[in-house]
């Protein structure tokens, strides 16, 4: 985190899922809790999207699959989404939240933007 906690991008994984559709089964209650109401109106409380599903090589060898969420939001509210996010998948899958790699979800941060000024105004 920045010293003042600036906005930025930053990538929350679920790792340790068996297989594609069982992470993309998780995908589904995880945009519930993020947005438990899709057509409410702007600004979303947390920019999200990107949902991927990757390889993931857990500590015993054997490969999973893990599914990358990105959010655009202060480092600390980050954390609380993947807390929040931990409660949905469960303490059997574990949950990381990092930095995104510069310029990774800048649609996100666009969104932010946008929403920010129509909330100004």
């Amino acid at each position: 985190m920045t010293a003042v906690d600036e906005p930025g991008a930053y990538e929350i994984r679920i790792h340790g899922c068996l297989s594609v559709q069982e992470a993309l089964g998780l995908k589904e209650s995880v945009k519930r809790l993020l947005c438990p109401d899709p057509d409410h109106a702007p600004p979303c409380d947390v920019p999200w999207s990107c949902f991927a599903v990757g390889d993931d090589e857990q500590s015993d060898g054997i490969e999973a699959t893990v599914l990358v969420l990105g959010v655009h939001a202060s480092g600390r509210r980050a954390a609380q989404v993947a807390d929040q996010v931990r409660g949905v998948v469960g303490e059997t899958r574990p949950v990381t939240v990092s930095a995104a790699a510069a310029g990774q979800f800048e649609e996100l941060a666009e969104q932010y933007r946008i929403e920010r000024a129509v909330r100004q105004s």
